[in-house]
C-alpha cells in the first residue's frame, strides 16, 4: 500500500515532490484563512460603527472593505481549484503504483476471496482516502499552529468564563476540551464499526463473485445461491445500519452542542458589552478553526471507518505476497506504458 508508491524510484516525483507541493500549498491556504480573520474585525468594526453613528464610514471606505477581502479571498480560490486538480492526479498515481504491485503478483494473489475487487475497487479507495485524511490531517496541525496563538491572544478579552470565573487562554482550554469530548465519544460508540465495515465488504464480494462467475457459466449463479449470498448482505447491512445508527445520533448531537460552545463561553464577556462585533467576530472565526482542527478525529471518524476496513482487505491481501516472496518467489514483469 505504501512502498508501492514511496519506495518506487518511478514514482519518485509524484509521491515525494507532489507531497511536499500538496503541504506547502495547505499552508498557503492557512495562512489565507488567518488573513480572513484579521479582515473580519476590520470590517465587522466599521459596520458596527456604520449602524451605531450613521454618515460615519464612507461609501468609498465600505467598498475598500469588500476589495480587502477580494485580494484575500480570489487568490485563494484559484489555488484551492489547482490544488484539488492536482491531488486528483496525485490520487491516480498512487492508485496506478498499487495497481502495478498486486498485477505483477496476480498468479500469486488470484485465488483469493474478492481477488479482483481488491485490486480494483479497495486500490482505488485507499489511495483517495489516504489521501484525503492525510491533508486533513496536516491542514488541522498547520490550522493550529497558525490560530492557536491567535486564540491564546484573542482570549484576553474574554472577562471569565461561566462558573469556572477568570482563566488565562480560556478559549483555547474551551476548544480542546470540547473536541476531546466529542473524540472519546464517537470512538467509544463507534467502536463496532470498523469490523462490521471489514465484514460487509466480505460479503459483498461473495455476492459480486457469484454474479460474475454466472455471466459465462449456466451451473453458476442459480437463484437459491444468489438468495442465500443476498441474505448475507442484507443481514449484515441491517446490522452496520442499526449500529450507524445510534452513532449518528451522538454525533449530530455533539457536533449540533458543539456550536453553542464560543457562545457559551463568551456570555459574560457579551453580556458585559466588552467586546466589539468586529473582535466577537474574530473570536467567533478563530475558536471556529481552532475547534474544528481538535475535532479532526470527529469528522473524520466515518472516513477512517471505512479506511480501517480496506486496509484490512489489503493487508491480508499482501501477505500472501510477502510470504510469497520470502519463499523466493518473483513477481511477473508488467509490459512498459
Amino acid at each position: 500500500m505504501f512502498r508501492s508508491f514511496f519506495k518506487n524510484r518511478k514514482w519518485f516525483l509524484w509521491a515525494w515532490v507532489g507531497s511536499v507541493l500538496i503541504l506547502w500549498v495547505t499552508w498557503y491556504k492557512v495562512q489565507q484563512s488567518v488573513k480572513i480573520n484579521e479582515w473580519y474585525g476590520t470590517f465587522f468594526d466599521m459596520i458596527q460603527r456604520a449602524l451605531q453613528t450613521p454618515g460615519s464610514v464612507t461609501s468609498e471606505e465600505y467598498w475598500q472593505g469588500i476589495m480587502a477581502f477580494l485580494e484575500v479571498a480570489i487568490p485563494l480560490i484559484t489555488v484551492a481549484v489547482l490544488l484539488e486538480f492536482f491531488i486528483r492526479h496525485y490520487v491516480f498515481r498512487w492508485r496506478t503504483a498499487m495497481n502495478d504491485y498486486y498485477m505483477s503478483h496476480w498468479h500469486v494473489v488470484r485465488h483469493i476471496e474478492g481477488a479482483a475487487q481488491r485490486v480494483q475497487e479497495d486500490t482505488m479507495r485507499f489511495a483517495r482516502i489516504m489521501e484525503s485524511l492525510g491533508v486533513s490531517f496536516m491542514r488541522s496541525i498547520m490550522t493550529l499552529v497558525a490560530f492557536l496563538p491567535i486564540l491564546w491572544e484573542l482570549s484576553q478579552h474574554v472577562t471569565e468564563l461561566p462558573i469556572v470565573g477568570q482563566v488565562e487562554g480560556s478559549l483555547v482550554f474551551a476548544a480542546l476540551l470540547s473536541a476531546a469530548f466529542g473524540t472519546v465519544l464517537l470512538a467509544l460508540v463507534g467502536i463496532k464499526l470498523p469490523g462490521l465495515e471489514f465484514n460487509n465488504q466480505k460479503v459483498e464480494a461473495a455476492y459480486r463473485k457469484e454474479l460474475v462467475y454466472g455471466e459465462d457459466h449456466d451451473d453458476r449463479a442459480a437463484p437459491e445461491t444468489i438468495t442465500s449470498l443476498f441474505s448475507d448482505v442484507r443481514k449484515n447491512y441491517f446490522k452496520l445500519y442499526f449500529h450507524y445508527l445510534y452513532f449518528d445520533v451522538a454525533k449530530w448531537v455533539y457536533l449540533q452542542g458543539a456550536v453553542l460552545i464560543p457562545l457559551i463561553v463568551l456570555a459574560p464577556t457579551i453580556l458585559a458589552g466588552a467586546i466589539t462585533y468586529g473582535l466577537l467576530q474574530r473570536i467567533s472565526s478563530a475558536f471556529n478553526q481552532v475547534e474544528n482542527s481538535f475535532q479532526f478525529l470527529v469528522n473524520s471518524w466515518g472516513t477512517i471507518i471505512e479506511l480501517m476496513s480496506i486496509y484490512k482487505r489489503l493487508r491480508a491481501f499482501e501477505q500472501h505476497i510477502k510470504q510469497y516472496e520470502s519463499e523466493g518467489g518473483q513477481p511477473m514483469p508488467l509490459p512498459a506504458e
